[in-house]
């Protein structure tokens, strides 16, 4: 069976696998090498989150299960949702937004310790986009999130990899750093386009590196077909 890499996380996940998702992408860079699987679950915050770990994650029950080379744990945006806004009921406190990261870095440390977990912080909110692109009805017409929120969850994220000693992807400083991020890579102020998602996917791919994970390193799945003979096909098979 070819190894695996875990996606798990909220929307900004679950949309992954769409065209020119992030996860479809690192599907396709690992085509011939590692399964990547998509756990990810629109509208969840940590709180939520760590209490389904046992569902989400194959084999909790009886020993582990094959370890997965690598988890992805991307959670935040909606722990980030304003207290008094129209999306309240999806807040979480910053203070229980870490231990809730940590206990879900605990479950996938107890159940593969080998297994490389990466971190990513939310990302940078364009509160105009919001304003322009609700989900549910807004009454006090005010961005349920703010950028600001977010960066003091991001921050706490970083904290957390950091005393965990765990990579992590700083999405919320990263992406900030280019011209019009507001736009440019984000679709409804939260959201990824097409260039949000080439970010991450690049991001990604980067720290799966740093950890000794890339295409150099991991072998492919059945011989290619460069290395099988035209003259006796079936002699690479036999090896």
């Amino acid at each position: 069976m070819r190894p695996k890499i875990y996606l798990f996380g909220d929307s900004i996940t679950e949309e992954s696998f769409g065209d020119g998702g992030w996860g479809a992408s690192l599907a396709h860079q690992f085509s011939r090498t590692v399964d990547v699987v998509l756990r990810g679950y629109s509208g969840y915050n940590t709180r939520w989150a760590q209490k389904v770990l046992e569902r989400v994650f194959p084999g909790s029950q009886d020993g582990g299960g094959e370890a997965p080379l690598a988890v992805t744990v991307f959670f935040g945006a909606n722990d980030a949702c304003l207290p008094d806004r129209c999306s309240g009921f999806q807040h979480v406190p910053v203070d229980e937004y870490k231990q809730n990261l940590r206990s879900i870095v605990s479950f996938l440390k107890k159940q593969w310790p080998t297994t490389h977990i990466i971190l990513i912080t939310p990302p940078p909110i364009d509160e105009d986009g919001r304003l322009q692109f609700p989900y549910i009805e807004n009454p006090l017409n005010q961005p349920e999130r703010t950028n600001e929120a977010a960066g003091a969850f991001a921050e706490a994220c970083v904290a957390v990899a950091r005393e965990s000693g765990l990579p992590v992807i700083d999405l919320w400083t990263k992406m900030q750093q280019f011209p019009d991020w507001q736009k440019a890579h984000l679709r409804d102020g939260l959201h990824l386009t097409p260039r949000g998602n080439r970010l991450v996917f690049e991001e990604v791919v980067a720290k799966l590196r740093d950890e000794g994970l890339s295409l150099e390193s991991l072998p492919v799945d059945l011989p290619l077909i460069a290395d099988i003979d035209p003259n006796d096909p079936l002699k690479a098979f036999q090896k």
